[in-house]
């Protein structure tokens, strides 16, 4: 197996729409679908970040209005014919080898077939697909036809086609999906141009191709498609190659007059194939050094790099400059719509020591949408900023009123724009971001203060129990929505929120930019706010202990228990079954020491072993309906049950490579499940922990893992760090084992455990990961060596 290569032999139609996802090509900008050129069974996708439209549909009897990132038209399509035959397309044809690979060191996908038409003529047929890293309007596809036993004419044909629809995904093939409008097509010296526009939100798309080939071509356009057609004199034996080459531009892209003439220029000027290759390879190993993460096995080292690299196909430098969030499925399909979620919360820790300009962007796409967040708490009654559950275009609430139950068949009421917790998501990371890279932007104050304030809001002081209580909403389990048999929707202190609350609080009065009446009732509410318990572990709500226990037999192996339930005639509300990790969260984004110093802030002491037990109580209680569940169990078992980490850890690695939850995939990869996995390897496992004080790292590796290897980028320090079950190394130096370590912004290194403490000075020279280690450590404070801040 090699570990930079994702590989398929021969062509599996009911596998190919997961194929398509996971080889999917993009740049951060835009990102086109792993689909044939040529056939009918596929499911074609090209999406730029950002580009959305709203569309009424008919559901249930009422009419609801859907946002969508928009599939736009379709680059790809070539397909050929030998004399006398038809149009190839794979699902018909006589194929003697077929091949597929996803090249994941330098972003290319490579498929390699060899048909025999109905005469017995072979061809053998080589393509090469790019979007280009380097200049993020472009992308490519170059074929090479090879006659291996006959000589005469080949036709090709090449289209752009602009008849696609947002129909992906087969339970919102109900709603309408025909984003795209007033389609027009041309011919402009040699080169072929397509235009649409979004029905709503008014965004024109253009294409323009341009086809290098040996011989002239002739077009044909309709409205909506156009295409050309070349024929080639094959010779046997003998390669023939052409290449199409396409830009894509929108009326969102910044530096242009108008899309139209923008793609035209750019795809006129746009170099061959092997140039383009050149750049965009050049582009994919500079992120590779800043990206890289090294595991010992060819199996998880191919994994690791798959989800690396899908994690900057549609998270890149390129979309640190534009105004886009993280999308749950990427730039890979069309699940959740295309929406951002929470999976940022994923996302960003990872991106924070690596690529801390990209989060920056994904941070500033929220503070662009506070307007809006501050006028959904104002209409909810609120202060401060509500941000949306699902959120798109402009921050208005996109989550959907109704869904469909593919179990059931049934269309159902959804209240889960009542995750109310995505707002301390988005303030998390901006903690996140300013631990890491010891900056924080007046903006990104302003977007934790007035998400402090609608939290602070929120939470409303019961004069029975003299406690602050949090009303009315869910929490990250999903599967409970209200009390059973209740009038309305929503849960009482659910623990995730009110605990966070409380951390975001704190966060807040420490800027110390609050006025005194606002601090001395966020310090209150610190002190005061409710959380509840039972059988010594903590509750996820308020009533939570009075839900019956589920039949879990009956339901053994079923992940989504809301939906099977629903089609028994059941309610998932009834039980004590989660979809995902809740209050488990908890445990993940907070150490032991920081939770129970604030369980004790506020009067709860911390029974003995309580955390084991509302670990052990959540996690025999759970369906992992979510592929971040299996992320979020193996975080927090990480330390006290190694061997069951990592069977969530492998869950994890293979959600969406051996699609886990049973077609989900297919639709769009899990970008939060793939951030976290790497994450787990980056802070979880090597204990890296961004302190105010510096970088603390406390590695423990699982006995599967063996060796890890990662450059770090810390408040302006490249690191890398080395280390396997019996060393650690920092930059080539070897720490003591059992030690911790923390980086001190001022240049200074603290090592702690296995008695060996004390502050150590900083060299000026400059240290690379080459030099040969320190050994023999003594008590007294060694010297160790870090890399100068960049300049």
């Amino acid at each position: 197996m090699n570990p930079w290569v994702l590989a398929y032999e021969g062509f599996d139609p009911a596998s190919e729409g997961l194929r398509e996802a996971l080889c999917t090509l993009g740049n951060g900008r835009f990102a086109t679908r792993g689909a044939t050129p040529d056939g009918r069974i596929r499911t074609p996708g090209t999406y730029q970040a950002g580009c959305y439209d709203r569309l009424a549909s008919e559901v249930a009897g009422r009419t609801v209005v859907n946002e969508d990132l928009v599939n736009l038209p379709d680059w790809l399509p070539l397909t050929f014919a030998t004399p006398g035959s038809d149009w190839f397309n794979p699902e018909r044809a006589d194929l003697l080898d077929y091949a597929q690979e996803l090249d994941l060191r330098h972003g290319v996908l490579l498929r390699e077939l060899r048909w025999r038409d109905e005469q017995g003529r072979v061809t053998r047929v080589r393509q090469r697909r790019l979007v280009s890293m380097a200049d993020p309007a472009l992308a490519a596809l170059e074929t090479t036809f090879t006659a291996e036993n006959w000589s005469g004419p080949l036709r090709v044909r090449a289209t752009l086609d602009g008849r696609v629809t947002n129909s992906g995904v087969a339970r919102y093939r109900d709603l309408r999906g025909d984003h795209l409008t007033g389609h027009a097509t041309g011919v402009q010296d040699a080169l072929t141009w397509l235009t649409a526009t979004t029905r709503s939100s008014r965004l024109t798309v253009a294409l323009a191709a341009r086809m290098d080939a040996p011989v002239p071509g002739s077009s044909s356009q309709e409205l909506d498609r156009i295409t050309t057609e070349h024929v080639l004199d094959v010779v046997e034996g003998t390669p023939v190659t052409l290449t199409k080459v396409v830009a894509l531009l929108t009326s969102r892209d910044r530096a242009v007059h108008d899309p139209l003439s923008a793609a035209l220029r750019r795809a006129r000027l746009a170099a061959g194939f092997a140039e383009l290759l050149d750049a965009h390879e050049a582009e994919w190993e500079r992120l590779w050094e800043r990206a890289g993460l090294d595991v010992d096995g060819p199996e998880l080292s191919q994994i690791v790099h798959l989800h690396v690299f899908h994690l900057l196909q549609t998270l890149s430098p390129h979309t640190a400059d534009l105004d886009a969030g993280v999308p749950a499925r990427g730039l890979h399909g069309e699940a959740y719509r295309g929406h951002v979620f929470w999976d940022e919360l994923f996302v960003l820790p990872w991106l924070n020591l690596r690529f801390p300009e990209i989060s920056l962007g994904l941070l500033r796409y929220r503070w662009r949408r506070l307007p809006e967040a501050r006028a959904a708490a104002r209409e909810a009654g609120c202060e401060g900023a509500m941000f949306p559950w699902q959120s798109g275009s402009d921050g208005r609430e996109e989550t959907q009123t109704y869904h469909l139950n593919p179990d059931s068949g049934r269309w159902l009421p959804d209240v889960s724009h009542l995750q109310r917790h995505v707002g301390l998501a988005i303030a998390y990371n901006v903690w996140q971001y300013r631990l890491a890279t010891g900056s924080m932007p007046p903006w990104c104050a302003e977007l934790l203060l007035d998400i402090a304030r609608f939290f602070a809001s929120l939470a409303v002081l019961n004069p029975a129990s003299g406690r602050y209580e949090i009303r009315g909403v869910m929490g990250p389990d999903e599967y409970h929505t209200a009390y059973p048999g209740a009038a309305s929707p929503g849960l009482d202190n659910n623990a995730y929120t009110n605990v966070m609350t409380v951390w975001l609080l704190s966060r807040a009065l420490e800027l110390g930019e609050v006025g005194p009446e606002e601090a001395a009732r966020w310090e209150d509410i610190t002190r005061r706010m409710r959380v509840d318990f039972h059988d010594g572990v903590i509750s996820q709500f308020t009533g939570y202990a009075e839900l019956a226990e589920l039949d879990w037999g009956r339901y053994k192996g079923v992940r989504r228990l809301d939906r099977a339930l629903e089609a028994d005639g059941d309610d998932v509300n009834r039980y004590q079954a989660s979809k995902q990790a809740d209050t488990l969260m908890l445990f993940y984004l907070l150490t032991a020491d920081e939770l129970l110093a604030i369980l004790d802030r506020l009067g709860y002491p911390a029974e003995p072993g309580l955390i084991p037990r509302t670990i052990t109580h959540y996690l025999d209680r759970t369906s992992h309906g979510s592929t971040l569940s299996a992320v979020v169990h193996a975080w927090v078992l990480a330390r006290s049950d190694r061997a069951r980490s990592w069977q969530f850890f492998a869950e994890a690695l293979i959600s969406d490579v051996h699609d886990v939850q049973g077609g989900t995939a297919a639709e769009g990869i899990h970008l939060g499940a793939m951030a976290g996995t790497l994450d787990m390897l980056q802070r979880c496992y090597l204990g890296l922990e961004p302190r105010p004080e510096g970088l603390h790292l406390n590695p423990l590796l699982p006995d599967r893992l063996g060796a890890l290897s990662l450059p770090l980028l810390f408040r302006g320090l490249r690191l890398t760090i080395e280390a396997d079950q019996e060393s650690t190394r920092v930059n080539g130096i070897a720490l003591p084992q059992g030690a911790g370590l923390t980086i001190i912004e001022e240049k200074m290194i603290t090592i702690g455990g296995g008695g060996f403490g004390g502050r150590v000075g900083h060299h000026h020279d400059r240290l690379g990961p080459t030099v040969a280690p320190v050994t023999g450590f003594a008590d007294n404070d060694p010297v160790l060596k870090v890399l100068e801040p960049e300049e």
